[in-house]
C-alpha cells in the first residue's frame, strides 16, 4: 500500500469516477484503474462496486477512505514539519459565494496574499448544500456558508455573525415612496433574485408563498441584480453590505419593510478531520478578519 495509490484512491472516492480522478490528477484513466487494482490486490479486498457505468465504495472502501485520508494528512504534516522554515504551503480549496468572495474575503485574500504567498486558495463557487456535500465528500477543504441554520450535520462549523438582509429598489420605483409594505405589496411588483437554493432567497420565496401573482426574475449574479433594480426593474433582498455603497450613493433604495428571519455567514470544515497548519491558519485569520469587519456594514 503506497502513498501514491492512497492519494489516487481517495480522488476516486470522493469522485466517484475514475475519468474525472484522471483528469484531476493529471492521469492517463488506466493508470488509474492500475493503481486502484493494484491497491485491492494487496489488500485482499474490493474497495469498489462497479455497477455499469457508475461506481460506489464497498464497506471495505468505506472503512479505507478513513484511514487513507489520516495518512494523508499526517504525510503532508510530516511534510512541512520536515520542509522546516519555508513557513504553511500547500493548496487550500475552498467552497464560497459571490456575496462572501466580494464583499467579505478580500482582507483576507490580502493577507495571505503577502504574509503567506506560499498558500494557494482556490475559490470555488458554490451554494450552500453543494459545498455542504462537497466538505463531506472532502472535495472542499473548507467552506463558508451563509444560512439561516447553524449546525450541520458532518460538519463543525462557527458563526462568523450574522448577515444583515435589506430589501431595496430604485429610488423611482413605487414602493419607495411609501411609509411601510405589506407582503401584499411586494407581492404585487417584480423580485429580482438569485439562483434558487441560495438560503435567503428561498426563505423570501417562502415568505411570498400564497401569491400566484409573484413574479420573480432570476438573474446570475447580484451585481446584475443591483444592476436591474437600479434601471427599475423590480425590487430584491440582498444582503446589506453588498448594496450599502449604492444605497450611500443614492442609487438604490431602503425599503421599510422588516426581514422576519436571520441568515449567518458561517465557516465550516468536515467532523474529525485532522487539521493542517495551513487550514488552522485560515480558520483563525478569517474568524479575526471577517469577525472585525462585520459592523462596518450594519448601518445604512
Amino acid at each position: 500500500m503506497e502513498i501514491r495509490q492512497l492519494v489516487t484512491f481517495q480522488k476516486v472516492a470522493t469522485l466517484l469516477s475514475f475519468t474525472r480522478a484522471a483528469e484531476e490528477l493529471s492521469y492517463a484513466q488506466s493508470s488509474v484503474t492500475t493503481q486502484i487494482r493494484g491497491l485491492e490486490s494487496s489488500l485482499g479486498t474490493e474497495l469498489f462496486d462497479r455497477l455499469g457505468g457508475r461506481i460506489r465504495l464497498t464497506p471495505a472502501g468505506e472503512k479505507l477512505l478513513e484511514y487513507a485520508e489520516q495518512i494523508l494528512e499526517l504525510a503532508e504534516a510530516a511534510r512541512a514539519d520536515v520542509a522546516g522554515g519555508d513557513g504553511p504551503a500547500g493548496t487550500l480549496t475552498v467552497g464560497t459565494m459571490e456575496s462572501i468572495t466580494s464583499y467579505r474575503m478580500p482582507p483576507l485574500l490580502e493577507f495571505f496574499h503577502h504574509r503567506y504567498p506560499k498558500v494557494q486558495l482556490s475559490l470555488r463557487p458554490s451554494l450552500c448544500a453543494e459545498t455542504c456535500h462537497a466538505l463531506r465528500q472532502g472535495t472542499f477543504d473548507i467552506g463558508f456558508l451563509m444560512e439561516q441554520e447553524t449546525r450541520h450535520q458532518g460538519l463543525e462549523t462557527v458563526v462568523l455573525a450574522p448577515e444583515p438582509l435589506v430589501l431595496v429598489s430604485s429610488p423611482r420605483h413605487p414602493l419607495a415612496a411609501r411609509g411601510t409594505l405589506s407582503l401584499e405589496d411586494l407581492r404585487a411588483t417584480s423580485v429580482l433574485t438569485t439562483e434558487a437554493g441560495c438560503a435567503y432567497r428561498d426563505l423570501f420565496e417562502e415568505e411570498l408563498r400564497g401569491a400566484e401573482t409573484v413574479s420573480f426574475l432570476e438573474f446570475g449574479t447580484i451585481e446584475a441584480i443591483k444592476r436591474g433594480v437600479i434601471s427599475g426593474l423590480g425590487i430584491a433582498l440582498l444582503p446589506l453590505v453588498t448594496v450599502a455603497a449604492e444605497v450611500d450613493k443614492g442609487e438604490l433604495t431602503a425599503l421599510p419593510w422588516d426581514v422576519p428571519f436571520a441568515v449567518y455567514t458561517q465557516l465550516a470544515w468536515r467532523s474529525g478531520r485532522r487539521l493542517s497548519r495551513e487550514l488552522k491558519l485560515f480558520i483563525d485569520q478569517a474568524v479575526r478578519l471577517m469577525q472585525e469587519e462585520q459592523p462596518l456594514a450594519a448601518s445604512v
